[in-house]
């Protein structure tokens, strides 16, 4: 099935996937931080919006082919008349009413509207790439913090054991056992040590503040991710998925489509155009007309109207038509090569996410070896150390290259899962209705459309814009402590 669920009962098979060194009793889950992001990301909230906006270039379009009403209405004093003239006014009230049928347009109007319409479609596609986006993000900053904390723990860690062996050094070195050179060398591996964890410490305050960028909220306390289902057995059957399905592969291909009726709009411009029009008009003298003529009767108000048709047949426009209809074909063919430049994107995106992915896991397997055999090889070197087999120095090499393997196996569980997920993104299949977020109804970008493609009332307003998105200048600023540590 296609559907990539977040379930509660999948978290207890992720025993593999926990970066940290225990999984806690109450945490966040990375379907929260998804569900939270859905809701309240400023990038994604703005992303709809524009495409609302996309929307009303739907009627936008199609109003140029619907009739129009329009009205005049002037009133005049004549404050100074002419000495000639004796039947002037004192005084007039006109209104011109006009009613135009636009019947036909060279296609232009019909073009337009397919254009537009293919363009909400594209804009759709790229709203879902947008939403994919910003979940792989949300999932990168995720995984991070799990990790930064997994390496804050072991280089403490390490600075406790490294603290322990310096004191045990000291002790040797005041019977006579050890020199002033074992002493310094246990020493310089602590400071570097030290140096390590604060370095670790800084990068997880760095990874908490991005999750808050994008969360919206500071992380808590971290549960482990849930498993990737639905990833591919191959790379061919992952880009074949992706030629189908990529959200950005989709929106240029909709931008190409609506390039070409835009030639087609362009190219009316040098068609002729019929409409029907009537025209009315009213002018009421209040009585003033023809005051200065003794004994003359002349009506103090008038009706007119006319009805009739149109025929618009452009003969000579200096070349403007031609030179807008070879533009529109030029921008037709970028839209072709951006169509084709985005699936090159997408194959390559989708291969190279495939290889990260399995290369990771591999990774896994050969860091997990490499942890157990550094656990061993660190224990008997310091067996061997109690006879006198094995120098300080050889103990400080075999516990830094404990560690070094520790921090590449978290490293690699952090990567096979952000690489899984990145796979998922380029194949389109990690967006909200692919997740089953929780928190209500997910948005759907055709609902506002159907709203307001068919609106035709000038005055049909929608209430006035507000913020979705939530601000974090409130947070408070995040440190490299672990939490319950």
């Amino acid at each position: 099935m296609r559907d990539l669920r977040f379930h509660n009962g999948l978290l207890t098979g992720t025993a593999t996937l926990l970066l940290s060194l225990g999984a806690p009793a109450h945490a966040d889950t990375l379907r929260e931080a998804l569900t939270q992001a859905y809701e309240t990301n400023p990038l994604l909230q703005s992303a709809r919006a524009r495409q609302r906006g996309t929307d009303e270039t739907v009627p936008i379009e199609r109003a140029a082919g619907l009739p129009s009403v329009t009205s005049d209405t002037t009133y005049t004093e004549f404050v100074k008349k002419s000495a000639n003239s004796f039947t002037s006014p004192d005084r007039v009230l006109s209104a011109q009413f006009q009613l135009g049928v636009p019947i036909y347009s060279g296609g232009a109007v019909k073009n337009a509207v397919k254009a537009a319409k293919t363009r909400v479609e594209a804009g759709q596609a790229d709203l879902r790439g947008t939403e994919s986006a910003i979940f792989s993000q949300v999932v990168a900053a995720y995984m991070d913090v799990i990790l930064s904390e997994a390496i804050v723990g072991l280089r403490r860690n390490q600075v406790e054991v490294l603290g322990v062996n310096l004191q045990a050094t000291r002790d040797r070195f005041e019977i006579g056992d050890l020199t002033r050179t074992d002493v310094a060398q246990s020493q310089a591996r602590l400071a570097l040590a030290e140096g390590d964890a604060r370095t670790a410490a800084a990068n997880l305050a760095a990874a908490r503040e991005t999750y808050i960028r994008l969360v919206g909220t500071p992380p808590g306390v971290l549960a482990p991710p849930p498993p990737l289902p639905n990833l591919p057995d191959s790379a061919e059957g992952a880009v074949a998925i992706a030629l189908e399905n990529n959200p950005d592969l989709i929106a240029a291909r909709e931008d190409a489509k609506a390039a070409q009726y835009d030639v087609d709009v362009a190219g009316a411009g040098r068609l002729p155009k019929v409409s029907l029009y009537s025209q009315g008009g009213y002018n009421d003298y209040f009585g003033t007309l023809g005051s200065g003529v003794p004994g003359a009767d002349f009506a103090q108000s008038e009706k007119s109207a006319q009805v009739g048709a149109r025929l618009s047949l452009p003969l000579f426009q200096g070349g403007r038509p031609a030179a807008q209809r070879r533009r529109a074909q030029a921008f037709a063919s970028a839209a072709m090569e951006a169509e084709i430049g985005a699936e090159r994107d997408a194959i390559a995106q989708t291969r190279a996410a495939y290889s990260s992915w399995v290369a990771a896991r591999e990774l896994i397997d050969s860091s997990q070896v490499a942890v157990d055999a550094a656990e061993l090889s660190l224990e008997g070197v310091r067996a061997e150390n109690t006879v006198g087999n094995r120098t300080i120095l050889d103990i400080l090499n075999a516990e830094q290259e404990l560690i070094s393997a520790q921090v590449r196996l978290v490293t690699a569980r952090r990567n096979a899962y952000v690489a899984g997920f990145s796979l998922l993104a380029a194949m389109g299949r990690a967006e909200a209705r692919d997740l089953g977020l929780d928190g209500g109804a997910l948005y759907d970008p055709q609902v506002n459309y159907d709203r307001v493609r068919g609106k035709w009332f000038d005055w049909d307003s929608d209430p006035a814009p507000e913020a979705k998105a939530t601000r974090t200048v409130d947070t408070a600023v995040q440190s490299g402590e672990i939490p319950g540590s």
